[in-house]
């Protein structure tokens, strides 16, 4: 385990709330290749050339580790897309195993397989971002096949604690046949992991203008709680529990 490995950096949070259990640690690292026409964190696709060491890392965590291990929280690796860097992230969570932080890795799971061979082993949880569970509404969201996805999915639920997240958007992934879909998939893993229905919402719109893009759903409404409540009626109806 080399503490002087290095990753590419985009900004790290010291009181996330959302990320993972507790009160957390959170590091957004830059590059993510999924492209997705929804994504509130635009500006973290290119790698930049910003970057941080596992060994400054854990020195910076340790100036709030109190707070963090008196709400039972942790560290977790976010984006981007983490499972870029997977050397980085291993070595930085087999560091986080030996010092007895909890470990969260915030992934789409789009890598190679053998990139979650890495990070797997020193990970404690995984939030994993499932875009769509149909092929065709995932190519029009992220433009690419989601098939490796799965596959890196069911190899996450073979070992690892998983919650899985899903951004409900109104007439795209709310339909009663994109819900069936995901329902069936999750039914499919060989347990059955906690499910996270997120709204969707125009917030990260600025960062595509900020970058002089054209954001791409603009004029799509953003979700509501009835829109969550109705998405996880219809999941629970067909067995999905715990959304």
């Amino acid at each position: 385990m080399n503490r002087e490995q290095t990753g590419y950096l985009h900004s790290v949070e010291t009181f996330g709330t959302v990320d993972g259990p507790g009160m957390r640690y959170v590091l957004f690292l830059s590059g993510c290749t999924l492209g997705c026409v929804f994504c509130h964190n635009r500006d973290t696709w290119e790698f930049g050339d910003k970057t941080i060491s596992v060994t400054e890392v854990l020195a910076d965590y340790e100036k709030y580790r109190s707070f963090y291990d008196a709400s039972g929280g942790g560290l977790t690796i976010s984006g981007g897309e983490p499972l870029l860097q997977p050397d980085f992230v291993g070595a930085l969570f087999q560091a986080c195993r030996e010092q007895g932080i909890h470990t969260t890795l915030d992934t789409a799971g789009f890598c190679a397989p053998n990139a979650l061979e890495k990070v797997l082993p020193y990970t404690d949880l995984v939030m994993f971002s499932v875009k769509a569970a149909n092929r065709a509404t995932h190519l029009r969201l992220t433009g690419q096949e989601r098939r490796d996805i799965i596959e890196n999915l069911r190899l996450v639920a073979l070992t690892t604690p998983l919650i899985i997240r899903h951004v409900i958007i109104p007439g795209i992934t709310d339909t009663e046949q994109e819900l069936a879909e995901l329902a069936e998939l999750i039914c499919s893993l060989p347990i059955q992991p906690r499910v996270e229905l997120l709204p969707y919402h125009q917030a990260g719109r600025q960062k595509w203008q900020q970058l002089s893009l054209v954001y791409p759903l603009d004029g799509v409404a953003s979700a509501t709680a009835d829109d969550i409540e109705k998405a996880a009626k219809l999941l629970s109806a067909r067995g999905v529990v715990g959304t």
